[in-house]
């Protein structure tokens, strides 16, 4: 007899991508949930809205569909660069919506009432900027390229701020009553998170080739280094108050350099101190690892000890070293936020007026510029580390 089942062609089953199950049950349930609150003035409790409240009903049927879509193309196997594209344009919707929820729940000429993204929508941008980072891993782009998307991303954002569509979301009104205060707190954080960094470079990078040279050395340098790391930041900045105080009222110009005890000076000089362990590890890390071939190389070649160090031993150890700086200036971002607590400026500033006060928005209008610049750091000096390190070459 013949076999029927055999001429019967087979269904293939429907291919699931394991992290995608995870990324769709997120932006489902968050569909779900509050897409923005509405409030009276910026203090008072807000009012949840959905995506069919907070939008008029196109509006809101778009993006029901484009999130439909995009939960169906991240639960199934599809393209990365489908994944890709198709999350970044999503991001890009949920931010052109809240801008124009924020347009139609505000009151005509009410400059009081505030419109602040809901836990909906933030759960939505971190379920998509997850679908986005897994393609960009998947797809490995090249350094260059990654800085592109960055670079591109940037530009959205700045034709979107300056085309008004985000005016009326609240964050940005706390910005339109402190927009100088902003600038110049921003110039404060920036100066402490990369001034700690470059002092911790300078001071460093030599202590870590001493280091390296020396077995003495290296073990009381990194264990304090490491107890140093391990006290809380806002304990640290705490314990400076009291020197550093002393030292500006007993050491002539010392108070004309700007030393004092609260302000700028005790929060660089704990960042600095949090900046060291990372350089100086790294640094030693990095020259252990340089192949002994190479060293060896550079001794039958006539070569002194600080020919081989400058011509050899560092540019190989460079990219390792550029990996403690990465993250350095990362960490650096986010502990400057702590610095506010003292009277050092920056970004904290925002964030605990927005505590004291019980405002949300002001709390984000701080926030959200220190993780954006955290993450900028990141993959800027991700790429570089990429693009400095030695490739290597395919064996036949």
């Amino acid at each position: 007899m013949t076999d029927l089942t055999a001429t019967v062609p087979r269904r293939l089953p429907v291919a699931v991508d394991k992290l995608g199950v995870l990324i769709a049950a997120i932006a489902l349930v968050a569909s779900f949930m509050p897409f923005a609150a509405f409030r009276a003035n910026r203090i008072v409790l807000g009012e949840s809205k959905s995506i069919l409240g907070a939008l008029p009903g196109w509006e809101a049927a778009i993006l029901i569909l484009a999130l439909v879509g995009c939960i169906v193309l991240a639960l199934l196997k599809t393209p990365t660069l489908w994944r890709l594209a198709a999350s970044l344009a999503m991001l890009a919707l949920l931010f052109v919506a809240i801008g124009h929820a924020a347009t139609n729940l505000t009151p005509p000429g009410d400059r009081i009432a505030r419109v602040s993204p809901g836990g909906g929508f933030w759960l939505l941008v971190f379920a998509f900027a997850l679908l986005a980072a897994d393609a960009i891993a998947r797809l490995k782009l090249m350094p260059w390229t990654r800085i592109a998307v960055l670079v591109g991303v940037a530009a959205f954002f700045a034709v979107l701020l300056a085309s008004g569509t985000l005016n009326d979301v609240s964050v940005l009104r706390e910005y339109f009553n402190r927009g100088e205060t902003f600038w110049r707190e921003a110039e404060t954080h920036v100066a402490l998170a990369l001034g700690s960094l470059f002092a911790a470079t300078i001071v460093g990078v030599p202590v870590g080739i001493l280091c390296h040279r020396s077995d003495t050395l290296r073990a009381p340098v990194l264990n304090v280094l490491n107890i140093i790391q391990t006290i809380p930041s806002i304990a640290l900045f705490g314990l400076l108050i009291a020197p550093l105080a002393w030292v500006a009222a007993n050491i002539p110009g010392a108070s004309a350099l700007g030393i004092s005890g609260i302000g700028a000076a005790p929060a660089m000089v704990a960042l600095f101190g949090y900046s060291l362990l990372p350089v100086v590890a790294n640094t030693v890390v990095g020259l252990e690892s340089v192949p002994p071939a190479a060293d060896d190389a550079a001794k039958g070649m006539g070569m002194t000890d600080w020919q081989r160090l400058v011509g050899v031993q560092f540019p190989l150890a460079f990219p390792v070293i550029l990996t403690g700086i990465r993250i350095v200036l990362v960490q650096n971002i986010g502990l400057a936020t702590i610095a506010a607590l003292i009277g050092g400026g920056g970004f904290g500033v925002f964030v605990f007026q927005g505590v004291a006060q019980t405002a949300m928005d002001l709390v984000l209008l701080g926030a959200v510029p220190t993780v954006a610049l955290a993450f900028a750091a990141a993959v800027v000096l991700d790429a570089i580390v990429e693009l400095v390190s030695p490739r290597e070459v395919p064996r036949d």
